[in-house]
C-alpha cells in the first residue's frame, strides 16, 4: 500500500551468549581487605596507563603495538595480568568508539531535522512523515541559534573521529563530573574519595580453557576457596605457595551454581572479577563464562500450537494468548511494574513483571512474540519539539535492558522469543481487534490489540481481519466491508466489468447461458410433476 514502508520479516531471537553470576565476599580479614585494596591499586594504575597508550594509537593500533603494551606490563605484574589489562584496555576503546559513531548519527539527525523545519514557512503544518515549520518567530530564531551549536559539534566529533580519537575515563564520567557538584549529589570530598578509586581498581582475569579450575590468576576451587596470585610487585604478601594468596573466606554461587561448578570441574575457562560496593561496603565475585553455542528453534516450531503476543508499554506488559490461526484465545494479561526510583529498584520492577509473564507463558508450553523496538532516533528534541512528555515517556521505556532480560530469562526457563517488526502494530491492532473484541464483560485496550497484532504478525498471519463475504447483491449497499484496499492498490476491489449477455441470477427460467433442459436438472421419479403444463387442441368434429 501505498506510503507505508516494507514490514521486515519475524525472527527467533537467539539466546544469550554469555552467563554472569555473582557471589558475595563474607568474612574477609583486615589482612584481606588490605591485599585487595593493594592489587587493585596497583593494577589499577598500570590499566590507566595502557588505556592512554591504546587510545593514543588511535585506528592505527595493530598486533604488534598490542604486543608490545603487553611486554611493558609483565615486568610489573605476570604475563597473565598483562593480557586482561590489555583487552579490557580494547574493549574500552571499541566501546567508545561505538558510542562517538551513535553520536554522530544523532547530530545529524538533529541537524538535517532543524534544517528541514527552519526552510518551512512559519507555521506551516507537517505532513505524514515530515515535520512542518516552527510555531512562531522566536521559536524559529532559537533553533536557528541551537542548529549552528549543533553543526560545530557534530564538526568536532566528525574530526575525532575521522583521526581515531576517542574519550574515555576510567572509573566513569559520571562519577567524575559529580566530583565537580559534590553539593547536589549530598557528598563531601572524603565520602566520594573512596568511590573513585574504587571505580579505579583492576581485580579481573580472563579465564583460560585447560588449566586448573579455569583460571590460574583468580582460581576458584570447588569448595569456594578463593586465592589471587600476586602482581611481582606484591609478591611479598602471598600466603600460600607460588606466589599466591588465599583469602580466608569462601565464595557460594547460589544461582547457577551447577553450571558453573560443572565447567570448573572439567577446567573450562571462567573469568572473575572482584569489586568493592562503597555503599554497601562489600566485596564481591562476579563468574562468567561464553556458551559454546546457542541454539534456537525453527520459526515454525516456534509457530506451533500458537504463542503469547506482548506489548511492552511504560509502565506494563499486555500480553494475550493466540491459537496456531491468529485467534485470540482466553483474556488479556497484564504485567505492571514501576519505573521510577533508583536503578536496582527498576531492575527489579522488570525482572519481577518478566518472571510472572514468563512462568504464565511457560505453562501454556508457548513462544513468545515481541516487537523489536529501538527508540535511539525516536526520542530527540529535534523531532518530537515541546512534547516534553512524549519524550519523556519514549526515553524512560527501557526497551533495550528490558529485551535482553526477557532473552535470558526465557532462555532459563526453556520459552522461545520470537521478534517481529513493530510498524502499525499499535494502530492496526486498535482498528481491526480493539472493537470485535469488546463485550459486555471485557473491555479491552489499545495495548491489549497491539499484543495481538503481533501475535499475529510473529505467526505469519496479517494483522487485518478476514474481510467479510460481500452482500448478496454484491455492492455496499449495506455497509462496507470488514477491510478495504486504498485507492489505486493492484487487484482491489471496484467496479466489476460488464458483461455482454444475460446475468444468470436475473435470466428468466430456460433463458441464459446455463438454460437447457430444466427437467434434467430436476430428474425425479415423478417426472410428471415437472413437465410443462399445456392444454390439448380442440377436436374439429364431434
Amino acid at each position: 500500500m501505498g506510503g507505508l514502508r516494507e514490514v521486515a520479516a519475524p525472527f527467533v531471537v537467539p539466546g544469550p551468549s554469555g552467563v554472569a553470576i555473582r557471589s558475595g565476599l563474607k568474612g574477609l580479614t583486615g589482612q584481606d581487605e588490605t591485599v585487595l585494596r593493594q592489587v587493585g591499586a596497583l593494577l589499577g594504575s598500570l590499566a590507566s596507563r595502557d588505556l592512554k597508550a591504546r587510545c593514543a594509537a588511535g585506528s592505527a593500533h595493530d598486533g604488534e603495538q598490542w604486543a608490545r603494551r603487553k611486554r611493558a606490563l609483565t615486568g610489573v605484574s605476570s604475563s597473565r595480568w598483562a593480557g586482561s589489562i590489555t583487552k579490557s584496555s580494547h574493549d574500552q576503546w571499541a566501546l567508545a568508539r561505538r558510542g562517538q559513531l551513535a553520536h554522530i548519527q544523532g547530530l545529524r539527525a538533529g541537524v538535517e531535522t532543524i534544517r528541514h523545519r527552519l526552510a518551512q514557512p512559519i507555521g506551516a503544518k507537517g505532513v505524514k512523515g515530515a515535520p512542518g515549520g516552527y510555531r512562531s518567530r522566536r521559536e524559529w530564531f532559537a533553533k536557528s541559534r541551537r542548529l549552528h551549536v549543533l553543526e560545530d559539534r557534530l564538526e568536532q566529533v566528525r574530526a575525532d573521529w575521522e583521526a581515531g580519537r576517542v574519550r574515555v575515563v576510567r572509573g566513569g564520567k559520571k562519577l567524575l563530573r559529580t566530583r565537580h557538584h559534590l553539593q547536589a549529589a549530598g557528598l563531601t570530598e572524603a565520602q566520594w574519595r573512596p568511590r573513585w578509586e574504587a571505580g579505579r581498581w583492576f581485580l579481573q582475569a580472563e579465564g583460560e580453557s585447560g588449566k586448573r579450575y579455569g583460571n590460574e590468576t583468580i582460581r576458584i576451587t570447588p569448595g569456594g576457596e578463593v586465592s589471587i596470585k600476586l602482581p611481582a610487585a606484591l609478591a611479598g604478601l602471598a600466603n600460600a605457595s607460588h606466589g599466591r594468596y588465599v583469602l580466608a573466606c569462601r565464595a557460594v554461587f547460589r544461582h547457577r551454581g551447577e553450571q558453573w561448578a560443572d565447567r570448573i570441574a572439567v577446567n573450562r575457562a571462567v573469568a572473575y572479577r572482584i569489586h568493592y560496593d562503597t555503599d554497601r561496603n562489600r566485596w564481591y565475585v562476579t563468574a562468567c563464562w561464553q556458551n559454546s553455542q546457542v541454539r534456537t528453534v525453527p520459526l515454525e516450531t516456534a509457530r506451533a500450537g500458537g504463542l503469547v503476543g506482548v506489548d511492552m508499554n511504560a509502565d506494563h506488559l499486555a500480553a494475550w494468548r493466540l491459537d496456531e490461526h491468529g485467534n485470540p484465545v482466553g483474556e488479556p494479561r497484564r504485567f505492571d511494574y514501576q519505573l521510577t526510583g533508583g536503578a536496582q529498584h527498576r531492575d527489579a520492577q522488570v525482572r519481577h513483571a518478566l518472571i510472572r509473564l514468563l512462568h504464565w507463558t511457560a505453562r501454556h508450553g508457548l513462544a513468545l512474540a515481541i516487537e523489536d523496538l529501538d527508540f535511539a532516533a525516536e526520542k530527540t528534541r529535534e523531532k518530537h519539539g515541546l512534547r516534553k512528555r512524549f519524550r519523556k515517556l519514549i526515553s524512560g521505556m527501557p526497551t533495550a535492558h528490558l529485551r535482553a532480560r526477557l532473552v535470558s530469562m526465557a532462555a532459563a526457563l526453556g520459552v522461545t522469543v520470537v521478534a517481529v517488526d513493530p510498524a502499525y502494530t499499535s494502530r492496526w491492532g486498535a482498528q481491526h481487534w480493539q472493537q470485535p473484541l469488546t463485550t459486555t464483560t471485557r473491555k479491552p485496550t489499545r495495548h491489549d490489540a497491539a499484543a495481538v497484532a503481533i501475535g499475529r504478525r510473529a505467526l505469519g498471519h496479517p494483522i487485518r481481519r478476514r474481510t467479510a463475504p460481500p452482500p448478496p447483491h454484491r455492492s455496499d449497499a449495506v455497509g462496507h466491508r470488514t477491510a478495504l484496499a486504498v485507492s489505486g492498490s493492484p487487484g482491489r476491489e471496484g467496479p466489476r466489468p460488464r458483461i455482454p449477455g444475460p446475468r444468470t441470477r436475473s435470466a428468466g427460467a430456460g433463458r441464459g447461458a446455463k438454460a437447457g433442459d430444466q427437467r434434467a436438472h430436476n430428474r425425479s421419479g415423478h417426472t410428471a410433476e415437472h413437465e410443462p403444463w399445456h392444454q390439448d387442441s380442440l377436436p374439429l368434429s364431434l
